[in-house]
């Protein structure tokens, strides 16, 4: 089987958009795939963060991991800092990389838009992501399109590497997101929905009351027309939340459509919150019986044990090839 890598950073909670574009992703690979997640508190760090804080969401996410379907049996549930082959392939990595081709990534740029000076962990933020997918020799690597830059970053320090050493690393392949699963902000779906945006209707978090759902569906911008029709260039917010209904519903965009010619947003809406909360319903009942339990501490301690494992195999014939250690 194709061994597949992904992980999510703990800071804050997970949001519908996070949920559709990858968690969704990863129910679906475990089946035919062997699958590594991650909760990724290493990247967390080139931002300031409250260590207490910041060990709760590495717990929290790894619950809605468990809470949304992946599978500790079929898959490799585990904290990155747990295994320490990420920070040792990061260095060696970084040696092989150029900050020419660092300060081109367009996510650095805009993270460290109009400061004079920028934390080094943010500018080789996407070195670390390369040794995350490359310790585990990594097939596939399903992400958002907005990461593309970072797997091609990822690709061309592998293949550096391999032309000039004996070939030390599997070179990874993108699974990007069709453009109908993006899920953009609801009250400006012109922006990818985000957990760090100021307004908290913006966005739906996986753990969010129905109130709340009910609330930021029924705020969701859209337009003045009225019609429930799928043009995202000309009505990019309807749009946006038609691929929400669609994708938690299993309906079509046409079948939408059809459902709701002649009628107005409202009821669109109205119907969207129904589906919406009984869709995350049984996610929240499963995070809130798993979050304060042993069960999660024995799962992700015998996820770090099962990826060291694989990573002591992979850091062995990196330092071989780099003539490191005795």
């Amino acid at each position: 089987m194709k061994r597949v890598f992904s992980g999510v950073q703990p800071t804050g909670n997970i949001h519908l958009g996070n949920y559709l574009g990858a968690l969704k992703q990863f129910v679906e690979l475990q089946e035919d795939h062997e699958c590594l997640y991650c909760i990724v508190d290493m990247h967390a760090i080139t931002l300031p963060q409250d260590p207490k804080e910041l060990k709760e969401h590495i717990l929290d996410v790894a619950s809605l991991y468990l809470a949304v379907g992946v599978d500790p049996k079929k898959s490799i549930v585990f904290v990155q800092s747990d295994v320490p082959g990420h920070a040792e392939l990061s260095w060696i990595l970084t040696c092989n990389s150029y900050t020419g081709e660092l300060s081109r990534m367009t996510q650095f740029k805009a993270k460290s838009k109009n400061q004079e000076s920028a934390p080094t962990g943010l500018f080789t933020y996407p070195v670390l992501m390369a040794a995350d997918i490359l310790l585990y020799d990594t097939d596939v690597v399903p992400v958002g399109n907005d990461q593309k830059q970072h797997i091609e970053l990822c690709r061309d320090i592998a293949t550096r590497i391999n032309n000039t050493r004996k070939k030390t690393f599997v070179i990874p392949e993108g699974r990007y997101l069709k453009e109908g699963a993006r899920i953009m902000a609801l009250d400006d779906p012109t922006q990818k929905m985000s957990k760090s945006a100021e307004n908290i209707h913006s966005r739906i978090s996986l753990l969010d009351e129905p109130s709340k759902i009910k609330k930021s569906i029924m705020k969701a911008t859209t337009d003045s027309e009225g019609i429930v029709k799928f043009d995202v260039e000309n009505k990019p917010g309807i749009s946006n939340l038609m691929n929400i209904y669609s994708v938690l519903s299993g309906k079509s965009l046409d079948e939408l459509e059809k459902e709701y010619d002649g009628k107005g947003y409202g009821d669109f809406k109205k119907d969207l919150v129904e589906v919406t909360v009984e869709a995350l319903a049984p996610i929240k009942a499963r995070y809130e019986e798993i979050r304060h339990s042993d069960e999660l501490l024995e799962i992700l301690r015998d996820g770090a044990e099962r990826a060291n494992a694989i990573s002591v195999k992979t850091m062995k014939r990196v330092k071989e090839n780099f003539g490191l250690g005795l």
